[in-house]
């Protein structure tokens, strides 16, 4: 039996089930964007992208921890 899901990775199933497009898609954009900032990126997710807030931090903030 597998934990549950912690911190950020928490929300990856209601995003992919919301938004339709699997994390990894989602990271390769938040990756190739030109940006770097963890609220600028959040904000252009939810502007171009249209996600919740909740979800754009979560996932940015997975990507960038990523790289850390």
């Amino acid at each position: 039996m597998t934990a549950p899901a912690k911190g950020p990775a928490s929300y990856f199933p209601s995003i992919e089930k919301k938004y339709g497009r699997p994390i990894a898609e989602w990271k390769d954009l938040i990756r190739a964007s030109p940006l770097t900032r963890h609220m600028e990126l959040v904000a252009w997710l939810k502007g171009e992208h249209g996600l919740g807030h909740g979800h754009a931090n979560a996932l940015v903030a997975h990507t960038l921890a990523e790289k850390a």
